[in-house]
């Protein structure tokens, strides 16, 4: 699995006696105070994302104790501009260290976005740095639906 990370941070977790390995990608550490969230925009932030992966692991037989954890990501990319990155950072280690999973390798901050790769059975990651002078590829926008009828028969 692969991702490419700016402020965002990405937490690569991994069982290694189940074989058991996962990744997650959040967009902020937590919503503003006082926000409900559907389940859908809850995905963006930190908390949510950290404790559906440890979920989803613990189903697939990782044990809690066993897991390792890589992070990735959370740079500051645009000067001036609040430290989405760097608040980012400091949730995940932050979860980590409040959930007693050991962080087995971290490659956080700076300015440069990330792509990461994570071999999930393998449990490697390797990170490379995007240089700012080459431009991320993002989807298409999604072309709006129709409002058009439909007719059944």
């Amino acid at each position: 699995m692969s991702t490419v990370l700016g402020s965002c941070v990405a937490c690569c977790l991994f069982d290694p006696l189940a074989r058991v390995g996962g990744m997650n990608h959040f967009l902020l550490a937590e919503p503003r105070e006082g926000t409900v969230c559907s389940t859908a925009e809850a995905e963006r932030y930190g908390l949510y994302a950290m404790e559906l992966l440890i979920n989803e692991m613990l189903q697939a037989g990782a044990i809690r104790s066993r897991l390792r954890a890589h992070l990735y990501g959370g740079a500051n990319l645009h000067a001036g501009m609040q430290a989405i990155g760097t608040s980012n950072a400091d949730f995940a280690r932050a979860f980590l260290l409040r959930d007693c999973i050991p962080l087995a390798h971290s490659n956080l901050g700076g300015v440069l976005a990330r792509r990461v790769d994570f071999r999930a059975t393998a449990g490697k990651a390797r990170c490379r740095m995007v240089e700012a002078d080459v431009p991320i590829v993002t989807r298409r926008p999604a072309l709006p639906m129709g409002g058009g009828a439909v007719e059944l028969f």
